[in-house]
């Protein structure tokens, strides 16, 4: 659906069906360089089962209008921002990677709008590789080139798929340039400055459900597993051979995994 908010028509994926405010909704969150895309294959499977799904496009990406914002507080602002207009009192955040980051930050900031967390692929902090920083701001193509080869695990790039007659590399990368030119590039820059997951996720006590891929090369597990250690009421699901783009590579563990969640 199409929404304005502030000065800015933004694009919200709500898995096919009309959108409610009525009780909790579920908010999905992309990463650096993502967009609503990302959530395919999660936000129609929970609209179908009677969830308030929110998968919105940040500014600059995908469909949304604007320009990309340039760090995870303005991030976890705007997010509250969207809830207030739609008028939604608490929601559940499922963030995916840099989502993470700004799920835990607006938790942390705003305790009372939000009820629990999903959090998939994510750390406490997520630092970028400089080469990688030089290539979004230099060379687009070869940076979105780089994540997404990065971003899949091994059955990725031995070309198989949980959804036949799908790539991973191919859709990545096609999902990636529908953004701003300069999404990616502030997208890195603003998990690059984030410094305050570990003081945020001291102060949070919603329920948390930590989604671990157990090859991800961006943010390795041993890091996820450090954020789900530093949450006093979490609980990890690690997925062995997966890589950092889980809601697509693994799409039926993440939604069964994240479905008794919600469920519980």
């Amino acid at each position: 659906m199409k929404h304005q908010l502030i000065d800015t028509q933004i694009h919200i994926a709500t898995g096919g069906r009309s959108f409610s405010n009525d009780g909790e909704a579920l908010v999905l969150l992309h990463g650096s360089g993502q967009n609503h895309l990302t959530w395919v294959l999660q936000s129609r499977y929970f609209a179908y089962r009677g969830y308030q799904v929110l998968a919105p496009d940040f500014p600059g990406h995908g469909l949304s209008g604007g320009t990309p914002l340039e760090s995870i507080e303005d991030m976890a602002d705007w997010v509250i921002a969207l809830l207030d207009s739609l008028d939604v009192k608490t929601a559940c955040l499922v963030g995916h990677s840099q989502g993470c980051l700004v799920a835990i930050d607006a938790t942390a900031r705003y305790p009372e709008r939000v009820s629990r967390l999903g959090l998939i692929a994510g750390a406490l902090a997520i630092p970028v590789n400089d080469q990688l920083l030089t290539m979004s701001d230099e060379a687009l193509g070869k940076a979105i080139s780089v994540m997404t080869s990065w971003g899949h695990g091994p059955m990725a790039h031995m070309h198989d798929n949980t959804q036949p007659g799908h790539s991973f590399l191919g859709y990545g990368k096609r999902l990636m340039t529908s953004n701003h030119a300069d999404a990616l590039r502030n997208d890195l820059k603003a998990c690059n400055n984030y410094s305050g997951g570990k003081a945020a996720a001291a102060k949070i006590v919603q329920p948390a459900l930590c989604i671990l891929a157990g090859s991800d090369r961006m943010t390795p597990v041993k890091f996820g597993m450090a954020m789900a250690d530093s949450l006093v009421n979490s609980e990890r699901v690690i997925m062995n051979g997966a890589g950092h783009m889980l809601p697509a590579e693994r799409p039926a563990e993440v939604n069964d995994t994240l479905r008794h969640f919600l469920a519980s």
